[in-house]
């Protein structure tokens, strides 16, 4: 994994984010998300947890929060498995084909499959609006629980929250 930025969250080894750029040869080039990575502590006989940050406009990722829906990270996990293998062929092959006919994005896979080019276009808008790669950092609200969703106006104005006045 040196190839990739990556930052731990709370001191530990089994969370962290790593940086991933989108593949060359797909309308995600360019792009830049910060993928949560949770590994369990049976990890690497269960498959870790990935998850997209910053948002990211594809049928196999949940929207407002990030999940994958990939069989080999949810259901076909083999401990031959690494995160080399996550990071260099699970998530570039999701990116670069999609499965629309098993959706968690509903309205990516309607469009993927009525009109690719205007899919495509929308997966660039998405890309240009929040996978700059100057922005990945600042890109992830506040930490929240999985049972929580911000909302639109949420997930953009994160960042401009006030923490309060500092203890003397």
């Amino acid at each position: 994994m040196s190839d990739y930025k990556v930052e731990m969250i709370n001191d530990g080894m089994q969370e962290f984010y790593v940086h991933f750029h989108g593949p060359t040869e797909s309308p995600y080039h360019g792009g830049v998300w910060k993928i949560r990575v949770e590994l369990p502590d049976a990890y690497p006989y269960k498959s870790p947890s990935i998850g997209f940050i910053n948002k990211i406009y594809h049928p196999n990722v949940d929207e407002m929060s990030g999940s994958v829906c990939l069989d080999v990270i949810n259901q076909t996990w083999s401990p031959m498995f690494d995160l080399v293998n996550v990071f260099e062929v699970f998530l570039p092959q999701l990116l670069l084909y999609p499965n629309p006919s098993d959706p968690l994005n509903g309205e990516a896979a309607a469009l993927m499959m009525r009109d690719r080019a205007a899919y495509d276009l929308r997966v660039k808008e998405f890309c240009q609006k929040y996978a700059k790669p100057e922005d990945v950092g600042a890109a992830a609200p506040e930490e929240k629980s999985s049972d929580e969703e911000l909302s639109e106006a949420e997930y953009d104005s994160a960042d401009d929250a006030v923490a309060g006045p500092v203890d003397p």
